[in-house]
């Protein structure tokens, strides 16, 4: 039973500290829509998105109105891109065709994004894997609202080091084909290690091929709630209690996500699959997991004790959420962007987070190296050196990890970025200049760790 105190508690959330439901994804199989034909294939994902989301943009901004939470984005998520166009795509260009048809789809529904331009190559790529992942720079230049993905790594498969060489390329062959517009591609392209199926997050979101026909997952997001509380209630006060504050809010936050995913799954007629409650800041301030750091008792993050802080961080939101919830999956966690967090950009810029520290802290939080502005001049094989560090991190501790750097053209160490939106600005951050070249010119994988044999 709901009473009046918990109505009131979370009003408060909603108007003085920033929560909201970051998004409803709604995900599709689209399975069922591969065909020889391009054209028929293309003209059956359209009609498939057309019809099963018709009502998501109108039914989000209904709970939002009605319920009073803010309901930030409505979003779509699809079988893996390189799987559907398999039997019809035979040139890089026929598969910037399906990219082109997700767009059209997403702009006639409304949708903020389209997520699942991806392809799975952890153990090896097919020939369509090739193709997709050499369209993605095309794709991203030609289009608005798609997001690509490429999971290149698993505990159980290990790393595939040739997909990983041709991603450090990819990469770089998107930020210059988007370079009028600050090398913006590269923001909606992320490599994955041990993607999970039911992400309902961008630009990594796609719906796996071990879900059904389509299914609502919801993220909820409430940094700045975390840290109102933590501000108001524990300064100065013993761990234990600093994490039972955490955790208690963490279950708040995600009941108002359970909410709103049952109220959108009976109201489209599609199945509740999870909520995903990762701290997911925006540029806005107040709305910082960087402020959390800071509140925990870090000068800046980034600062001796980081990676314990976000540790503690990450954990205890896990289990306030995991009672909430029966049903908590996708990321789930801290997400740490520089971009897309004011705290963590002025630590860039107070020089106490360099790009070392924040891949020691994505041991221990979710996602990765997360939407950093690099300079443009940074090699191909650099980027795929960054790439494998991060799968090796996710491979060897059974999470996930991924790498959304952005090699913005022209640009240099110290310049700054602006995106705009949800992707805010960036501080160009120093890379090292030392090569690994060699390294990534090896063929073949890195073989799954010894404690991936579980059978």
């Amino acid at each position: 039973m709901i009473n009046i105190s918990e109505v009131l508690e979370t009003n408060k959330m909603i108007l003085e500290e920033s929560l909201d439901v970051r998004t409803i994804t709604m995900g599709v199989s689209l399975l069922d829509c591969a065909d020889a034909s391009l054209k028929t294939t293309c003209d059956n994902v359209y009609d498939k998105l057309t019809t099963l989301a018709k009502d998501l943009v109108k039914t989000g901004d209904a709970i939002g109105r009605e319920f009073g939470v803010p309901v930030i984005n409505k979003r779509i998520s699809v079988t893996p891109a390189a799987i559907v166009g398999s039997a019809c795509c035979r040139t890089p260009r026929d598969f910037v065709r399906i990219a082109k048809t997700l767009d059209r789809a997403a702009k006639k529904l409304g949708v903020n994004f389209v997520g699942g331009y991806s392809a799975i190559v952890s153990k090896g790529m097919t020939k369509a894997d090739k193709l997709l992942i050499r369209s993605i720079p095309e794709a991203m230049a030609s289009t608005e609202r798609v997001c690509s993905s490429v999971n290149v790594g698993s505990t159980k498969t290990g790393i595939d080091m040739d997909a990983v060489r041709l991603m450090g390329e990819t990469v770089k062959k998107t930020a210059e084909a988007t370079r009028e517009r600050d090398s913006i591609g590269c923001a909606k392209l992320v490599v994955l290690c041990n993607a999970p199926d039911d992400n309902p997050f961008m630009a990594g979101a796609f719906h796996g091929v071990t879900e059904g026909d389509a299914v609502i997952n919801v993220g909820v997001s409430g940094p700045g709630v975390v840290n109102y509380v933590l501000r108001n209630t524990c300064r100065g006060e013993s761990f234990e209690v600093l994490c039972e504050t955490i955790k208690r809010t963490a279950f708040k936050i995600t009941r108002v996500g359970q909410l709103v995913a049952q109220e959108a799954s009976k109201r489209l007629g599609v199945p509740f699959g999870i909520i995903d409650l990762s701290l997911a800041p925006t540029p806005a301030v107040g709305d910082s997991v960087a402020d959390i750091l800071r509140e925990i008792g870090l000068e800046q993050p980034g600062a001796p004790g980081t990676t314990a802080a976000l540790a503690l961080l990450n954990d205890q939101v896990k289990k306030g959420g995991v009672m909430a919830s029966s049903y908590v999956g996708g990321l789930s966690g801290a997400f740490i962007p520089v971009s897309e967090d004011q705290g963590m950009i002025d630590a860039v810029n107070a020089g106490a987070l360099t790009i070392e520290k924040l891949e020691a802290m994505t041991c221990v939080c979710s996602v990765g190296l997360d939407m950093i502005a690099i300079p443009g001049d940074t090699p191909a094989s650099t980027i795929s050196g960054i790439i494998a560090d991060e799968a090796a991190i996710g491979m060897v501790n059974q999470k996930t990890t991924a790498v959304r750097v952005i090699p913005v053209a022209g640009k240099k160490e110290g310049d700054t970025v602006e995106f705009g939106g949800l992707l805010g600005h960036a501080p160009v951050m120093k890379v090292s200049g030392f090569s690994c070249e060699a390294m990534i010119a090896r063929t073949g994988r890195i073989p799954a760790p010894i404690h991936s044999f579980k059978n």
